[in-house]
């Protein structure tokens, strides 16, 4: 394997669709997470234009992310399911599903289906494939995938727009992060392992390894964090635009998870200890 096809996100790991402002080879490789660009989802600076142009005159996080929850309640109806659509007689119970749902789902289980569903969003959205769902999928035919894709059909069942939900939950992210850090173009997260060989190794160095990540990963700020769950502990430059969630992003929604929700593609990383 070349130098140039260890940088590049693989095939089997993109879609030649996706629904951003650049296509998944570029946004998935080595050179991206060295140079970063902000990623900009179809249709959502003309969508919610109006409600980021609002909260620009309030400094405090906590107001903004308050005007958040307002937001999202209001464009979403997440306080009123019967307007949404929803009924007490339905056959499945699904009004409560919502982004916030998903978050807790994902914290408490990254394999579960509200998981899958994220994952799904993801691949969507970015054109990055979910390599592991409870397994390796690269067997478009193999029990796992078929547990992926019945996992994200059943979460996104009857559900109150999830996807799109996510894609205004990013773009808050994206604009919190410019908002509260607007010179930090990367974020030393840290996260532990057992073994390499939990990812796809494509590159082995001197003092890195260059790997391609799941979609969709969990990281720390802590060293100390990320070394309770491996023997191992990685350190990564994760560039900002390619976070979804940041510890304090919903101040008194998700208390207590320090938790960084992280886009994947092909990373160098490097190993704290």
């Amino acid at each position: 394997m070349n130098k140039h096809s260890c940088d590049t996100l693989p095939a089997y790991a993109r879609s030649a669709l996706n629904r951003c402002n650049l296509p998944a080879i570029i946004l998935g490789g080595i050179t991206f997470q060295l140079h970063p660009k902000a990623l900009r989802l179809d249709s959502m600076a003309y969508l919610h234009q109006p409600f980021f142009r609002s909260i620009a005159e309030f400094h405090n996080p906590q107001k903004r992310s308050d005007c958040f929850h307002d937001y999202m309640s209001s464009c979403f109806l997440l306080d009123n399911k019967d307007e949404a659509g929803f009924s007490d007689n339905s056959r499945v119970k699904r009004a409560k599903a919502d982004y916030l749902r998903l978050l807790r789902g994902w914290l408490f289980n990254a394999d579960g289906i509200e998981a899958a569903v994220l994952k799904y969003w993801v691949a969507s959205r970015f054109g990055l494939l979910c390599q592991n769902h409870n397994g390796c999928l690269r067997d478009p035919h193999g029990r796992a995938f078929a547990q992926y894709q019945a996992d994200f059909m059943r979460g996104l069942y009857n559900a109150n727009a999830l996807e799109s939900q996510l894609d205004l939950l990013y773009s808050f992210c994206q604009y919190e992060l410019v908002r509260r850090f607007p010179r930090r173009q990367h974020w030393h997260l840290y996260r532990g392992i057992n073994h390499l060989t939990e990812f796809d190794v494509l590159a082995y160095g001197d003092d890195h390894e260059k790997v391609l990540l799941n979609n969709l990963n969990s990281f720390s700020a802590s060293v100390d964090t990320a070394g309770i769950f491996g023997d191992r502990v990685l350190s990564v430059a994760v560039p900002s635009s390619k976070i979804l969630y940041f510890p304090g992003l919903l101040p008194g929604v998700l208390q207590g998870e320090e938790e960084f929700l992280v886009l994947g593609g092909v990373y160098q990383v490097k190993h704290h200890r």
